[in-house]
């Protein structure tokens, strides 16, 4: 099978999961996206040369941070909250009896795996809470930003003079002109879920879109310098053609957060 096929099917899979999991019910939903939670949790961890230990329980606390929000409030959410508490302090209290050579960068793996990946899947659920069309309507927008600022960059990058590069010791191939683009067409997007009746009104939609341009390409970056520290080109291989979960969901990870505080701060 060829290179494009392949990542096509990849493709083609893993929209089809997402967009059915969003859609279909609030349980299969939570299935899903825990899993893929825990799948991105171990792969950072493995990325990082962690003990079976470390990944074991970094995948625990993300896996019990998810339930917390799935819950959305109630008894189950304060029980939630508090085995968290709890097993991130056993986490940290842990490196006394690993005698690791270095305990602080074992502490550092393991903060950075929740703060990083568990808090951004948990978040979903919040976003989800205000509207599965919303949730929905967030990656949508990641999947057209992506692909306009690789349309435009692409393009631009044939000039005699070439484009401008954004930030070439992280990521030499994104430009300031892919960065304009994915946001151009990310609004026009947004414009169409407005029409569609999945984003309330245009200010609100605008808005939406901006935030998940921007702290989506931050999140990329940031995903970006991250390989780069440790040098891979991927993240792993769950995705043939694709690359790994954090590969996949780079961009979500900024944005998430930031459209959850969007709608949490959005007067209704």
């Amino acid at each position: 099978m060829s290179t494009f096929m392949t990542r096509t099917l990849s493709a083609c899979v893993y929209a089809g999961l997402v967009i059915s999991s969003i859609l279909v019910h609030p349980y299969y939903f939570g299935v899903v996206f825990l899993v893929l939670s825990l799948l991105t949790i171990r792969e950072f961890m493995h990325l990082m040369q962690c003990s079976v230990v470390q990944t074991a329980l970094s995948m625990v606390l993300g896996a019990v941070l998810f339930a917390a929000y799935f819950c959305n409030g109630g008894l189950t959410t304060l029980l939630s909250q508090t085995v968290y508490g709890g097993l991130l302090i056993v986490a940290l209290i842990l490196e006394l009896f690993l005698k690791a050579e270095n305990p602080i960068h074992n502490w550092g793996n393991v903060l950075v795996s929740q703060a990083m990946i568990a808090l951004p899947f948990a978040m979903m659920n919040g976003v989800m809470s205000y509207g599965k069309y919303i949730l929905l309507s967030l990656f949508i927008l990641i999947w057209l930003n992506d692909s306009g600022a690789y349309i435009i960059g692409c393009s631009t990058a044939k000039r005699k003079n070439g484009n401008h590069k954004m930030f070439p010791r992280v990521s030499p191939k994104k430009s300031w002109e892919g960065l304009i683009g994915g946001v151009v067409v990310a609004l026009l997007g947004s414009w169409v879920l407005t029409i569609v009746g999945w984003l309330p009104n245009i200010s609100f939609a605008l808005a939406f879109a901006l935030f998940v341009s921007g702290f989506g390409t931050l999140g990329d970056l940031m995903e970006s310098i991250f390989k780069r520290t440790i040098g891979v080109k991927d993240s792993g291989n769950l995705m043939p053609g694709h690359g790994g979960a954090l590969d996949r969901f780079d961009s979500l990870l900024l944005a998430t957060p930031a459209i959850y505080f969007l709608l949490l701060c959005w007067p209704a």
